[in-house]
């Protein structure tokens, strides 16, 4: 496969780096101080606060050039924009990896509506320097696979494709025939979260404050009852029908873990907010058509 990834961030390095490791030709696109540090040494991986660094040295482009068979995009919602001008006359399908809850619509408005596919990142972690210090595998990662599917939710050979050669180059991908669905769900939990986390100061600071957390849960369920189609995966209709004090000690226990500490939560970077800015208002357009009683996508952590 010829893949470009356009984005050099967490995961978009871990998945550069497993690709081409793995035989395929890959181009890893990225800019800036992240674009020279890559020319000097490669992807540098670190499994969380692992001593162990390795060097993958994949090829690093600045632009896309000429055709791919696939380009996966791992970039924040609010850099959306600035990628499909600049993917819009690269041949290729394009797999877009990130939080996003406007649907296939405004990406294939621009690129093609036949070229877009919808996924999400699954593997977390975060920058340090120049190094990727990503998740260790467990049994609990493996359970939690990065989803890709057609936008309308067809079962088609190319999303096969994708899902093998990703799987044989040891990333835990699957099929997800209601993709849409399931970042606007997503959506709905992650706004909530993150605009908690960030009004707090961290994902450790808000499980110190059990109101805080509580007002977070009453958003999340706001906002998940203000959908227009059920919640994908089913599980997250939990978050509306569990007793508010069992769900408030299971969140503030997730805040607390390794897996909250080590992840792109605990960012407090103006780009990490600016997704959040993006993605609320999205969850706000797709809400809004359910009346009065619809979550709004934004959080306040003074809401009873």
């Amino acid at each position: 496969m010829k893949l470009l990834v356009y984005g050099a961030g967490v995961t978009g390095s871990v998945v550069a780096a497993h690709m081409h490791e793995a035989g395929h030709e890959v181009s890893l696109l990225a800019r800036g101080e992240r674009l020279a540090a890559l020319r000097r040494h490669g992807v540098r991986l670190a499994e969380e606060d692992s001593p162990a660094v390795t060097q993958v040295p994949v090829p690093v482009v600045e632009h896309p050039a000429g055709g791919y068979d696939l380009i996966a995009v791992f970039v924040r919602a609010h850099q959306v924009d600035a990628v499909l001008e600049s993917l819009a006359d690269v041949e290729g399908d394009v797999l877009f990896l990130l939080n996003w809850a406007a649907g296939a619509e405004p990406l294939g408005a621009v690129l093609g509506h036949e070229r877009v596919l919808l996924g999400f990142p699954a593997d977390g972690g975060t920058m340090d320097g120049d190094v990727v210090r990503h998740r260790a595998t467990s049994p609990l990662t493996r359970l939690v696979p990065m989803p890709i599917g057609e936008p309308d939710g067809r079962s088609t050979p190319r999303v096969d494709r994708i899902v093998r050669a990703f799987r044989r180059a040891g990333i835990n991908a699957k099929a997800q025939p209601r993709m849409d669905a399931w970042l606007k769900t997503h959506a709905a939990f992650e706004v909530p979260l993150g605009q908690a986390v960030e009004a707090a100061g961290g994902p450790v600071a808000l499980a110190d404050d059990p109101a805080a957390v509580r007002a977070m849960l009453h958003l999340m369920r706001r906002n998940l009852g203000a959908l227009p189609m059920p919640p994908v995966p089913r599980g997250f209709v939990a978050l509306r029908t569990l007793p508010a004090g069992l769900l408030v000690a299971v969140l503030r226990r997730f805040l607390r873990s390794r897996t909250a500490v080590h992840s792109g939560l605990s960012s407090t970077s103006p780009a990490a907010t600016a997704e959040l800015e993006r993605l609320a208002e999205q969850l706000s357009a797709l809400t809004a058509t359910a009346g009065p009683q619809a979550g709004s996508g934004q959080a306040s952590t003074t809401s009873t």
